[in-house]
């Protein structure tokens, strides 16, 4: 490789070569940099990429991770990576070289989202923070398995944000049925709350589903997809995990609802029954809410609703798990409060044991 001032143009280029992936000698030309430096300092890293060298710069690697994963994850998954990579991460990193990054940098870094404030005065939730800290986690664990960096330097520090979320906010049944009687104005709105509250599938579920997906003679509901807006691009993409596909028993008054509507609208069986987006379902909720009176919810606290349903009816975790397409330790984790107090139940049979044996002695 080379750097050489273009004489009739005024700027510098670089002349590389390096080999691909079938071992074939692979020659390329950059021009157009403003200065030698800036020229050297783009062979650095190209040569450095194509060498495995992690004296590479994050945002340089950062180019590799995208190669080596954007392929294997959904569309909708990686935009949300690179989002968040590129405005809370490559601005604090992008310019260091990935094995010169220590612990005090990373100490340094989340002080800086810890301590942001937006014009509200809030800053960031805990549960956002710990998101942005696990992409750039994802980022140095790629280095270290396949390129060889000695050691993740956020072992050394931990994690400043939070797993768990706030209070958990949801429904009880008779708040959801006062908030339908206030939306049954608008049929589609009011059945695609019917399906969210009586299923507990997530929105994307919902948008993504077409008559094909419904079986009313087993009053089965199949979750198979689901269904995003990215740039203002319709994508009807695979459901969030392989879990996630599952086929949802419907309540009979349900499937009867979903039936006459799809009769009524004349929807064909490849074509969304709900030919709307999430901004709709979340104008609606907001509509609901002010008209019926009960507290505001998020559209996706509506699978917690339907969690706290179950539980209250006496439904195990396994059964709850399997109709949500979660681990049974996901919802253990997550609405473990919401269970009648076991450890309660099972002093009160150990203690009759121990009757039962004096009675025996």
């Amino acid at each position: 490789m080379a750097v050489y001032k273009d004489r009739k143009r005024g700027s510098w280029y670089v002349q590389a070569s390096f080999c691909d992936s079938g071992g074939k000698r692979v020659r390329t030309t950059k021009r157009g940099f403003a200065s030698k430096r800036e020229a050297q300092a783009w062979e650095r890293d190209f040569l450095a990429r194509h060498e495995g060298s992690l004296t590479m710069t994050f945002e340089a690697f950062w180019a590799v991770y995208e190669r080596d994963r954007r392929p294997r994850v959904r569309e909708s998954t990686w935009f949300s990576k690179e989002m968040i990579t590129r405005d809370k991460i490559l601005p604090f990193f992008g310019d260091i070289p990935m094995c010169e990054i220590t612990s005090q940098d990373i100490i340094r870094w989340q002080n800086e989202l810890t301590s942001h404030r937006g014009s509200s005065g809030a800053g960031y939730a805990p549960t956002y923070i710990r998101t942005i800290e696990n992409q750039l986690a994802c980022v140095l664990n790629h280095a270290v398995r396949h390129y060889g960096l000695a050691r993740n330097p956020m072992l050394a520090t931990g994690r400043v944000g939070g797993r768990r979320a706030g209070e958990m906010r949801y429904w009880t049944k008779d708040e959801y049925l006062r908030f339908s009687e206030a939306i049954m104005d608008k049929p589609d709105a009011w059945l695609a709350f019917e399906v969210l509250y009586w299923c507990g599938i997530r929105e994307g579920e919902l948008l993504a589903l077409t008559p094909a997906d419904l079986d009313f003679r087993r009053m089965q509901l199949k979750v198979s997809k689901t269904y995003t807006v990215l740039q203002r691009r319709e994508i009807v993409g695979p459901p969030k995990t392989e879990k996630s596909n599952r086929s949802v028993t419907m309540p009979r008054f349900l499937a009867d609802e979903l039936r006459d509507y799809i009769g009524q609208m004349g929807i064909a069986q490849d074509a969304r029954v709900f030919a709307v987006d999430k901004h709709y379902l979340y104008r609606e909720m907001r509509r609901g809410c002010a008209l019926s009176g009960v507290k505001v919810i998020r559209v996706h606290d509506l699978r917690h609703s339907h969690v706290s349903l179950l539980i209250e009816k006496g439904f195990n975790v396994l059964a709850i798990a399997e109709r949500l397409g979660h681990e049974s330790i996901d919802i253990t984790y997550r609405y473990a409060h919401l269970f009648p107090d076991k450890q309660g139940e099972m002093a009160r049979v150990l203690d009759g044991e121990r009757g039962a044996d004096e009675l025996q002695g």
